[in-house]
């Protein structure tokens, strides 16, 4: 892959040097001119991004909620890249923000940096996702408004349920849906001990189609405008079944905070937050201690915190008048009642690619539906 040749020059400085250009070759002898080789003609872009062909292309812009570095972006951008048919743009958080909901970041300072990713015109923003799409839809950081396209994802961890509302990647596509740019959200059902990295590029297999038959729908007008589509993979996408359109459901992994000491140890006081298997958030303790060590530890302050807890609620320190306590938030696994087929975590535990419209007013629900039926089963007959 070869990184885009940028130029600044102006259009009408291009035009003069290509004339120039044209009428040497030609001799002056009356020879007829030779045809034009590619490296000699400067690379026309509009914003320093690209040739004049790449700039020809349909814009589409990545996001995520995990991250720059994550292996889920990574391997959809390659894969972006290399069908050549699209101009990659990334604008992503330099860090995990994957449960950062629909937060932006207001009235702070946000830094920008350039990153090499080859093929994709690439930066990482101090910021949520939310911030990403909403500063590169806002033509202050891309010469471009409004590409065709905005992808976020792909998640470590499924977006079903209420999970939507916390997820990163989802408000990434929904900031897109509120600025009027079609979008779609792409999550991995990641289970921990049972999935591997290498499950991200097979479900980036499984998207491709979707993907190109929205952007062929997109530049027909017939790409539905009113939603956005959140894009379910299973834990293993070689063997699904098939995309299913789904209803949201309320699925929702149970919330548990626990109080933890302010004198914890600082090795055993590290705790990585990823959003997991069903969009569970698993805090675990961090691998500079001994396992049996770390536990012990972990066990002997959770007692402490439960007395101070109890015993001094509501004392305040006699010296500062203030009650500090330190807690720590755990999502853990909750069984569903719910048995309809339809609803996106049923089709998901099924081995469907389960696709659900989102839309920001809930009362055209049930339209929303048949029109997304209408196009995913228009789009799927196309291709085969």
């Amino acid at each position: 892959m070869t990184s885009i040749k940028k130029s600044y020059l102006p259009p009408s400085l291009v035009s003069n040097l290509q004339e120039v250009l044209v009428s040497r070759k030609g001799g002056g002898d009356g020879e007829e001119p030779s045809k034009l080789e590619e490296s000699e003609v400067p690379a026309l872009s509009i914003d320093g991004t690209g040739s004049m062909e790449e700039n020809s292309k349909p814009v589409v812009l990545v996001t995520n909620g995990d991250g720059i570095e994550a292996p889920g972006l990574t391997v959809l951008v390659e894969a972006l890249v290399r069908e050549r048919e699209f101009n990659v743009h990334v604008c992503a958080p330099e860090s995990d923000k994957s449960v950062s909901g629909h937060s932006v970041t207001l009235q702070e300072r946000v830094s920008v940096t350039s990153a090499e990713i080859n093929g994709a015109t690439a930066y990482v923003v101090a910021g949520t996702p939310a911030d990403c799409v909403s500063l590169a839809l806002s033509g202050a950081l891309f010469s471009w408004s409004k590409p065709a396209l905005v992808i976020s994802g792909i998640n470590k961890g499924s977006s079903c349920g209420h999970h939507i509302f916390y997820s990163g990647a989802v408000a990434g596509a929904r900031e897109a849906l509120i600025c009027g740019v079609p979008s779609l959200s792409i999550s991995l059902n990641w289970k921990k001990d049972e999935s591997r990295e290498s499950d991200f590029k097979d479900a980036v297999d499984v998207c491709l189609p979707l993907i190109r038959a929205a952007l062929r729908d997109i530049e027909k007008g017939l790409f539905p405008k009113s939603f956005s589509l959140n894009i379910e993979v299973p834990t293993c996408p070689t063997t699904n079944k098939g995309f299913k359109i789904t209803r949201r459901s309320l699925w929702r992994s149970v919330p548990s905070w626990q109080a933890v000491s302010a004198n914890r140890h600082p090795s055993a006081g590290n705790f990585l937050s990823k959003q997991q298997s069903l969009g569970i958030q698993l805090a675990q303790l961090s691998r500079d201690a001994s396992a049996a060590g770390a536990a012990r530890r972990l066990q002997s302050q959770r007692k402490n915190v439960e007395i101070e807890s109890v015993a001094e609620a509501g004392k305040p320190d006699t010296q500062r008048g203030t009650v500090t306590k330190y807690f720590r938030l755990e999502f853990l696994a909750k069984d569903q009642e719910d048995t309809e087929e339809d609803l996106d975590f049923r089709a998901l535990e099924n081995g469907f690619v389960a696709v659900t419209p989102l839309c920001l007013p809930l009362h055209v629900e049930s339209e929303m539906q048949a029109s997304a039926s209408d196009w995913l089963a228009a789009a799927l007959t196309r291709d085969e």
